[in-house]
């Protein structure tokens, strides 16, 4: 050391002594990215509530995070450009050639561990410390003029070269980002259960399309073409729907809607034995791929509450209400004339009688499964495309770490299935390296009980 010192002229110390200050700078700046960005709304305002300080600094720093991210980026980029010249300077004057090397090795591994891994990680377990400690300077550093024309200069430079749209809006959250950003509030208690799964569902109901929410054909009750006003009525009633779907000539195809309270008010002025053709109001038509957020919002425009899914071939696929749309937002709605039919059967076993009808995606929640649902959309379809017939009654088979069983069929429809998890054999420690294997395709393990 006292070699070293010696060989180190003034300009050299001096040059120490700037690595060393920038080397601080990185470390504050290093716990204030990750504090302030592990800082949610709710919280900043709960802390600035309890009279802290640097409670409104914090605030406007979280409910503006594209005012001082730029910047703050910057000014790490500066530091570390500047420090990693000095060090390598310092290290060629010291050991000649082979100085460079040593200088860039010393200082990937100092800076590494002293600038970025240690006051993260720091930052990570104390974020309400870090971001409380770093909210001022932090807030005064966005607000200097020169870094902020500089920062907002090289975005513009970036948008020049990268042309995109809305490059120049950031900060950009994708949609997994924002869910795991929901699920920490909740872990948290910032929100409630109630609140995280409205809020999921909402992200979620964009991708959501009318074939996975639809009332399918099979269950759909139709008004024969022939009808009588009366029986029309009947059916309404022993249904409990206000709206019915007429057939056509040739009951192949839907013509129209009968509503109950025309078909009521009809019956009672004495025309119960007209034909319910009389009363067929227009109905709507859409594909099956079809958005359900923009379908509501046709709902809502068109002010109509029912339209018929049809396939890619034309042929009627079922019908979506309003009702149905609104239950992907905020979970089932039953009123006092509905009879409530239980899906999921919990058995002591610990299996699961499940009903075919049920999707795969709520399946999953219910079992905490990761069951694909790229071919099929319920249960059912998946049991009948992996066996590749329609199944029997006590027909079995595994997949994906599943037992199914089809305990009820009912024409080609696959009405209720049994689900056991799979518990994996156990192994002696001379079979400790051997993996079990299991088929790539469910319908090769498919067997008849």
């Amino acid at each position: 050391m006292i070699i070293i010192a010696a060989t180190l002229g003034g300009p050299e110390l001096a040059m120490l002594f700037v690595v060393f200050l920038l080397l601080v700078v990185l470390i504050f700046l290093a716990i204030a990215e990750m504090g302030l960005s592990q800082m949610t709304k709710p919280k900043a305002a709960s802390i600035a509530e309890r009279g802290s300080r640097a409670g409104p600094s914090l605030v406007r720093l979280v409910s503006e995070p594209e005012r001082w991210v730029n910047p703050l980026l910057l000014t790490v980029n500066i530091c570390q450009t500047v420090q990693a010249t000095l060090t390598g300077i310092v290290a060629g004057r010291l050991f000649g050639g082979p100085g460079v090397a040593i200088g860039v090795a010393l200082n990937v591994l100092v800076f590494f561990v002293l600038a970025e891994a240690v006051p993260k990680t720091y930052a990570i377990q104390h974020p309400e410390r870090a971001a409380l400690v770093t909210a001022r300077p932090i807030r005064a550093l966005a607000g200097f003029a020169p870094l902020q024309f500089m920062s907002r200069g090289l975005i513009g430079l970036t948008n020049i070269i990268v042309r995109g749209k809305g490059l120049a809006k950031g900060p950009f959250v994708s949609e997994s980002e924002l869910l795991g950003i929901v699920g920490a509030a909740a872990d948290d208690d910032v929100i409630e259960h109630e609140e995280r799964e409205l809020i999921e569902s909402i992200i979620e109901f964009g991708d959501t399309i009318a074939r996975e929410v639809m009332v399918p054909r099979p269950d759909m009750a139709i008004v024969p073409n022939s009808a009588s006003i009366s029986s029309a009525l009947d059916l309404a009633i022993e249904n409990g729907y206000s709206r019915l779907p007429v057939f056509g000539p040739d009951e192949t195809d839907v013509i129209g809607l009968a509503y109950t309270k025309d078909l009521i008010r009809a019956e009672r002025e004495g025309q119960g034995g007209g034909s319910v053709l009389e009363l067929t109001r227009p109905v709507r038509f859409i594909p099956e791929n079809k958005p359900v957020n923009r379908l509501m919002r046709e709902m809502q425009a068109g002010k109509f509450h029912l339209a018929i899914v049809a396939d890619e071939y034309g042929d009627i696929a079922g019908l979506i209400t309003l009702e149905d749309c609104l239950e992907e937002l905020v979970g089932e709605i039953v009123d006092e004339y509905d009879v409530e039919e239980y899906t999921v059967q919990r058995l002591p076993s610990g299996d699961y009688i499940v009903d075919g009808g049920m999707s795969i995606d709520e399946l999953n929640d219910i079992i905490a499964g990761t069951l694909p649902n790229d071919d099929w959309d319920t249960l059912g379809g998946l049991v009948f495309s992996t066996l590749e017939h329609v199944p029997t009654p006590g027909e079995e088979f595994e997949f994906e770490g599943w037992h199914f069983t089809a305990l009820e069929v009912e024409g080609r429809r696959v009405r209720r299935v049994q689900v056991r998890e799979i518990t994996p054999p156990e192994t002696d420690e001379t079979e400790e390296n051997t993996q079990p294997t299991r088929a790539s395709k469910a319908a090769k393990a498919a067997k008849a009980t």
